[in-house]
């Protein structure tokens, strides 16, 4: 079990000891053509109603996407904007969970830290040379994502000489170019990024081998949900990946990661706080089971 030290975060209005605390993020998607929930939440009303229902199901954060990473369509940061920016600012206004971004562009983050997002979910690792500058100025959080390239567009077939190795070192890189920009490095949390732009081979390496970047130091978040590696490992379709999802997810939290990118939210927070009994950082909600003294009759 890989051991992460003692530090308080706050993120949002949430604090967070990563020492003693897995954090589950639900995921909100306001796209017509979302890799999983195929545009269930496009519609605003539906977008936020399921924000507030994950906040209430116990979800600790979640996480706005007006973009897929996949490659589709191009959405214009106008667009971008006038889809994520109402649901933050509904949410905010009605619960106190951490609310995330999920974008590539700084005017899109720019425009949802102001509208109240305390934290940028950045899958192309700053990829936009104005990102960390955005964040810097703010009091967000930024999640640093490995990827490889642009999103939305078609690249060519996966190759890495370790993908471990090549993945930490990009973070390791992009960590420093975000400190270098004035993010202090207590305001980073870095994703490796599973199934973007790699195949299944090297998201089950970097699953095997997360600890490796996890002793990168920083607050890990780990986005194994109803992923294709999941449904190429265990032949599944996407509605039928839950339990290859959530045995991804405990290898991910027994290796270092604490933040966890999840479509079921019902489902990953039980899992996360029995991780956190057996872990002995949670108390069970009752004991009740052989507690009491039995009589024979």
């Amino acid at each position: 079990m890989f051991t992460v030290p003692p530090h308080i975060h706050r993120i949002g209005q949430r604090e967070f000891d990563f020492s003693r605390q897995v954090a589950v993020m639900a995921v909100i998607n306001r796209t017509p053509d979302s890799f999983f929930d195929q545009g269930a939440t496009f519609a605003l009303d539906n977008a936020v109603a399921a924000s507030l229902r994950a906040a209430e199901g116990g979800a600790d954060w979640v996480d706005i996407g007006g973009v897929p990473f996949g490659r589709g369509p191009e959405v214009s940061t106008e667009e971008e904007i006038d889809r994520v920016t109402p649901v933050v600012e509904q949410v905010t206004r009605q619960s106190d969970v951490v609310i995330s971004v999920d974008t590539n562009k700084a005017a899109v983050a720019a425009a949802a830290i102001e509208a109240g997002a305390a934290v940028i979910n950045d899958t192309s690792g700053l990829g936009d040379p104005d990102m960390a500058s955005v964040i810097a100025k703010s009091n967000a959080f930024v999640v640093v994502t490995h990827s490889v390239g642009p999103p939305r567009v078609e690249k060519p077939a996966a190759h890495f000489d370790d993908v471990v190795a090549e993945v930490r070192a990009f973070l390791v890189e992009r960590v420093e170019r975000a400190v270098a920009a004035g993010i202090p490095r207590e305001r980073i949390i870095i994703d490796p990024g599973h199934d973007l732009d790699k195949n299944t081979l090297h998201s089950l390496e970097i699953t095997r081998r997360l600890d490796e970047i996890a002793d990168i130091g920083l607050p890990l978040l780990a986005a194994v949900s109803n992923k294709d590696f999941v449904g190429e490992v265990l032949d599944r379709k996407k509605k039928e990946r839950l339990a290859g999802s959530l045995a991804a997810m405990v290898m991910c939290v027994e290796r270092g990661a604490r933040i966890l990118r999840m479509h079921d939210v019902a489902a990953s927070v039980d899992s996360a706080r029995m991780i956190e009994a057996v872990m002995g950082w949670r108390e069970p909600v009752r004991l009740e089971h052989n507690t009491h003294p039995t009589h024979n009759v």
